[in-house]
C-alpha cells in the first residue's frame, strides 16, 4: 500500500530535543568513544557464572592502548643488529614453466608426452591412447599454441578428458598430473606438455541388484542384464546392458516397462561397487484390439491387415515396429505413429488386452514425377507419370505415364492396389500403347495385362518371392523375311500367362556382398490368330556373391533362356530374345548380339562423293535361345569403389545355344555408395572388335550391375 505525504507525517511523531536532550548534544570523537568503550568493559562487572576478563598488560612503552602493538620484549632476535647484504647467498628459482612478460604475446610451439597410461591401456579392449589422441585439445590441434594461456588450457582440457575415459572403464581414483617443461638449449625450440597418469585400482561389481516387481519368466529382468559381479565396472557396458533391460521387457509382453536410475555405491577401501537398478515391469499384456485417430489415409481394418500379430498373442514390440515401418511405406502419410494403450481388459492367464493406437497425418496422394536420360542404342528418354495413391481406398492406386524418346514413344494407365487382402501382395491391372524403334525391331503395340505379386521392397528383402499373371498384346511390327531379305510388317495378336518364383539369400537388395539369387520366368503364350499356336518362353537368372575380405567382393552372375515350341518366323521380333547393352553384354550395342541381317542403307548415297554413309546396315534378328555370364571385383575404400568386370554373351536362332560365337567386353567401373544404394557408372569395350560395333559405352544407373 502507498500512503501520500499527509498521511504519512500524521502517523509518525515529531521528535525535539524536550523529549530527548541528548539529541541536541554534538557527538563524541572516535578516540573519545573507544576509550570509554574500553573503560567500560575494564569496570564491568562479570555476571553470575562469568569469569572475570583479564586484565590488558601494558605495551613495552606503557601505553595499553596503541593501534599496533609492540614486539614482545621477551624476543631477543628483535634486538640483534642486521647482518650485511653481502652475506647472503642468492640462487636462481628453477621455473617448470618458462616465464616471460611478453608470455601471451608469443607463440608456442609444443610437443606432448604423455606417460603412465599404458597399464590401463593393457587391461581394456579400448584404446585408451587412441581414444585419448582423437579427442584431444592437444592432439586434435596442430603443435602450436598462440601463446603459454592457450597451451595451459587445452593441457587443462585433456587432464579432465583423461579423468573421464579412465572412469568411463573403472579408474574412479585416477590422478592426472600436468606440467609445462621448458624447451632445451640444444633441442628445436619446442617446449613439452607432459601428462602424467596413475590409474590406481580398478573398480569392479561387488553385487548385481535389482529392484523390481514380479515378471514372467521370472529371470528375464536379469537375463537380460548382462553385467557380472567381478567383471570391471566400464560405463558403456553398464549402458549397453540397461538398454537391453528396456527393449527386453516390451519384446517379452511388458510394453509399458520403466528403467529407473542405475545407483553404484562404491568403496575406496575395496575397489568394489554395488550395483542397483530399479525396474518397474508394467502390467503383462496381449494385443487386443485397434484404434486410429487424426487426419485418416485407411481405417483400422486395413490397419489390422497390415499388422502381422493377432488379437490375444503376447505383446512384442518388435510386431509393433513392424507395423510401422509398414505403414511407413505405404508413402500416404506426412507422419504416422503407433504405441500401445492400457485398457486394463483382463486377458487371462495374469495378463490385460494392450490396444495398439495408430495415429495418422495422410498426407498429399498426388506425385507427379518425370526422368530424362540417354542410354547407347535407346537414344535420348523422357518419361513423366502422374500417380493418385489412394484414389480408391485402402492403397487403390491410379498410375498413368508418358514416355517421349528418339527410340520409344508411349502412353499407359495403371490401376494397383498395394496390401490387396494381405499383407505384401498386389494386384494390377494395366493397358498401354507403345511405339519402339529400335535397330532390332519398329513396332505398334497395344497390351492389356493384369499381374499378382509378391516382391521385395527397399525396406522388406524378402527370401521368397513370384508373381502370376496374363496379358494380351496387338502388335504391328516389321519383320525380316530371310527367304525374300527383305522387311515386311506383320500384326500379331497374342495371348499369354505369366509365371514367376524367386529366391533370394544375398544380404542387400542393391548392394549385395554375399549370398545367392535365383529367378525363373515362365511365359506360355501363344497366336491368336487362325487359331492357338502355343510357345513357351523359359528363362533362368542366377547370381552369387562372395566377400574375401571386408573391401572385396566378387560377383557373378548367368542367364539362359529358350523359346520352345515354335519357329522363330512365327514370334513377333519384340517376343524374341535379345543380349547386348547394360545389363547384358557391355560393351556392345543395345541388343545387337545374335544372328543379323545386312539390308541397304538407304541414307547411302552412290552418286554423292560426299556421302560417307555405309552402303548397309545390319539388323539384329533376335533369337529363340540365350546366353549370358558376367564376373565383377568390387573394391570398396569409404564411400567410393571401383569395379572391374568382364560380360560374356550371345543369342542363337536354336531353341537350345550351342555357346558358339560368344562375345566378350571388359571394363571398368566407379561406384558412389549413398544411404538408397551406390551410384554406378561403367565404361565397357568390346574384345574383338568388328566391323560397326563401337569402340566402348558408358553405363550409368542406381544400384549394381546385378
Amino acid at each position: 500500500m502507498v500512503i501520500d505525504d499527509e498521511e504519512f507525517d500524521a502517523r509518525v511523531p515529531e521528535l525535539s530535543p524536550r523529549d530527548d536532550p541528548e539529541l541536541d548534544m554534538p557527538l563524541e570523537s572516535i578516540e573519545e568513544f573507544e576509550r570509554r568503550l574500553a573503560a567500560e568493559q575494564t569496570e564491568a562487572e562479570p555476571l553470575e557464572g562469568q569469569e572475570a576478563p583479564l586484565e590488558i598488560p601494558a605495551l613495552a612503552d606503557g601505553d595499553p592502548v596503541e593501534e599496533i602493538g609492540d614486539a614482545p620484549i621477551r624476543d631477543a632476535e628483535l634486538a640483534a643488529p642486521l647482518p650485511p647484504l653481502n652475506a647472503f647467498e642468492l640462487e636462481d628459482v628453477e621455473f617448470t614453466e618458462p616465464a616471460s612478460d611478453d608470455d601471451d604475446a608469443t607463440e608456442i610451439r609444443y610437443e606432448v608426452q604423455l606417460t603412465g597410461l599404458d597399464p590401463a591401456d593393457e587391461q581394456t579392449p579400448t584404446n585408451l591412447r587412441d581414444l585419448f589422441s582423437d579427442l584431444s585439445a592437444l592432439g586434435l590441434e596442430t603443435d602450436s599454441a598462440a601463446n603459454m594461456s592457450q597451451l595451459r588450457a587445452r593441457l587443462i582440457d585433456d587432464s579432465v578428458l583423461l579423468q573421464r575415459i579412465l572412469s568411463s572403464e573403472g579408474w574412479y581414483s585416477a590422478t592426472v598430473r600436468t606440467e609445462i617443461e621448458p624447451a632445451s638449449d640444444d633441442g628445436d625450440g619446442r617446449v613439452t606438455a607432459r601428462i602424467t597418469v596413475v590409474p590406481g585400482q580398478r573398480y569392479t561389481f561387488a553385487a548385481i541388484n535389482i529392484q523390481s516387481g514380479p515378471v514372467v519368466p521370472e529371470t528375464l529382468i536379469r537375463d537380460s542384464l548382462a553385467l557380472q559381479a567381478g567383471e570391471p565396472i566400464v560405463a558403456t557396458r553398464v549402458q549397453g546392458a540397461e538398454a537391453q533391460v528396456a527393449v527386453a521387457l516390451p519384446q517379452n509382453g511388458y510394453p509399458f516397462a520403466k528403467v529407473g536410475q542405475r545407483d553404484i555405491l562404491l568403496d575406496e577401501e575395496t575397489g568394489e561397487g554395488v550395483y542397483t537398478l530399479p525396474v518397474e515391469p508394467g502390467p503383462r499384456s496381449r494385443f487386443g484390439g485397434f484404434r486410429t485417430e487424426g487426419n485418416l489415409a485407411f481405417d483400422a481394418d486395413h490397419v489390422e491387415l497390415l499388422a502381422r500379430f493377432e488379437r490375444g498373442e503376447l505383446y512384442d514390440s518388435r510386431e509393433v515396429d513392424d507395423l510401422r515401418q509398414a505403414l511407413v511405406v505405404t508413402g500416404l502419410f506426412t507422419s504416422v505413429s503407433v504405441v500401445p494403450e492400457q485398457t486394463g481388459e483382463d486377458a487371462g492367464d495374469g495378463t490385460e488386452y494392450t490396444t495398439i493406437v495408430v495415429t495418422q497425418e495422410a498426407g498429399p496422394p498426388r506425385t507427379i514425377a518425370a526422368s530424362a536420360g540417354y542410354g547407347t542404342g535407346q537414344g535420348f528418354r523422357i518419361e513423366g507419370s502422374w500417380t493418385h495413391r489412394n484414389l480408391f481406398p485402402p492403397e487403390g492406386a491410379l498410375i498413368a505415364s508418358a514416355v517421349a524418346g528418339t527410340e520409344e514413344q508411349g502412353v499407359s494407365v495403371t490401376f494397383r492396389r498395394s496390401n490387396a487382402g494381405k499383407r505384401d501382395l498386389t494386384f494390377q491391372v494395366g493397358a498401354e500403347l507403345l511405339h519402339a524403334d529400335y535397330d532390332a525391331y519398329e513396332a505398334y503395340t497395344g497390351r492389356l495385362a493384369a499381374l499378382i505379386s509378391y516382391d521385395s521392397t527397399p525396406i522388406w528383402q524378402k527370401p521368397f518371392t513370384y508373381a502370376f499373371g496374363a496379358q494380351i498384346l496387338a502388335t504391328n511390327e516389321q519383320v525380316y523375311d530371310v527367304a525374300r531379305s527383305q522387311l515386311d510388317r506383320r500384326t500379331f495378336f497374342i495371348g499369354g500367362l505369366t509365371g514367376q518364383i524367386g529366391i533370394d539369400r544375398s544380404d542387400d537388395l542393391l548392394n549385395p556382398t554375399k549370398g545367392f539369387r535365383l529367378t525363373a520366368l515362365l511365359e506360355p503364350e501363344g497366336s491368336l490368330q487362325g487359331g492357338f499356336s502355343p510357345y513357351v518362353r523359359a528363362r533362368l537368372d542366377g547370381s552369387a556373391y562372395f566377400s574375401p575380405t571386408n573391401a572385396l567382393v566378387v560377383a557373378g552372375r548367368f542367364r539362359v533362356g529358350t523359346i520352345q515350341g515354335v519357329e522363330r518366323a512365327d514370334i513377333a521380333p519384340s517376343r524374341r530374345f535379345y543380349a547386348g547393352g547394360g545389363g547384358s553384354v557391355r560393351g556392345f550395342g543395345y541388343q545387337k548380339l545374335g544372328p543379323q541381317a545386312l539390308l541397304a542403307n538407304p541414307r547411302f548415297d552412290p552418286t554423292d562423293p560426299d556421302n560417307t554413309a555405309s552402303p548397309f546396315l545390319t539388323r539384329p534378328l533376335g533369337g529363340r535361345s540365350l546366353v549370358e555370364s558376367s564376373l565383377e571385383l568390387r573394391y570398396r575404400f569409404g564411400d567410393f569403389g571401383v569395379v572391374g568386370f568382364a560380360d560374356v554373351g550371345q543369342v542363337y536362332g536354336e531353341t537350345v545355344p550351342d555357346f558358339s560365337d560368344l562375345r566378350i567386353g571388359i571394363g571398368l567401373g566407379g561406384r558412389y555408395y549413398t544411404n538408397f544404394g551406390p551410384l554406378r557408372v561403367d565404361v565397357a569395350m568390346p574384345l574383338d572388335r568388328r566391323t560397326g560395333e563401337s569402340s566402348f559405352a558408358v553405363y550409368v544407373g542406381i544400384g549394381q550391375a546385378f
